[in-house]
């Protein structure tokens, strides 16, 4: 659920959670909020701080003085450290200072759900988030790859592409795929762009960087990730 009242903001949540897979509702007061929380069971709620009738503060210390533990992303404008403590203070999971960018609020929410599901009595254990690939790990949630067990150390913009690669071995990304995979990444962003960061990642990756192995390129297509050899 998304409590926003800011109209074009509450789109843009929704058309991008739900670009991911998600279902969702949007109120648009805090007061709405509580009332379809009351009859209904979301799985999360974006909840905006400045609101009509009841803000967010009031939304979540009502909810944490019921002892609903659902999980609450909350996005404001406000950004002084007092604002933040608070929220985090009454029962916010986590927090999103506007202007924020719509990719790292999915992100937010992937990560929220997942520690939910892994936290819930009775549920099943969620599945692993760490994406492998041979001896390649990339692990989504502390931003970390590993290859034959050794970190390594890889830019935001090297990360989101391995991350994507690796989330689909074996398939093949055109530039232009990638390429949106760096947005909000990179400030100038073309398809050499992406270029330099396989070349990058290579000299991390493989063995000899000049002959990969993991990272290959289909030729007028673009790039995929395979298992490849153990780095020797």
């Amino acid at each position: 659920m998304v409590a926003e009242d800011d109209e074009k903001q509450a789109e843009l949540a929704r058309r991008y959670l739900e670009r991911e897979g998600h279902t969702v509702v949007v109120v648009r007061d805090g007061r709405e909020a509580l009332d379809h929380l009351h009859r209904a069971a979301p799985d999360l709620l974006v909840l905006d701080v400045m609101m009509p009738r009841l803000d967010g503060l009031d939304v979540v210390r009502s909810l944490r003085a019921e002892g609903h533990e659902l999980p609450v992303l909350m996005l404001t404008a406000r950004s002084t450290e007092d604002d933040l403590l608070l929220g985090l203070d009454l029962g916010a999971d986590d927090y999103l200072t506007k202007p924020y960018s719509p990719r790292e609020l999915v992100a937010r929410v992937r990560t929220l759900l997942r520690r939910a599901a892994r936290t819930a009595p009775g549920r099943a254990p969620a599945p692993d988030p760490v994406l492998r690939v041979g001896a390649l790990t990339v692990d989504p949630d502390r931003h970390l790859v590993t290859v034959d067990g050794a970190e390594v150390v890889c830019t935001p913009g090297e990360f989101r592409i391995l991350a994507a690669l690796a989330a689909q071995p074996g398939r093949v990304f055109s530039r232009q795929l990638l390429l949106a995979e760096l947005h909000g990444f990179d400030r100038f962003i073309s398809a050499r762009t992406v270029d330099v960061h396989i070349l990058n990642l290579r000299k991390k990756i493989e063995a000899d960087p000049r002959a990969p192995a993991r990272l290959l390129t289909v030729y007028g297509v673009g790039y995929k990730l395979t298992a490849g050899a153990v780095r020797g």
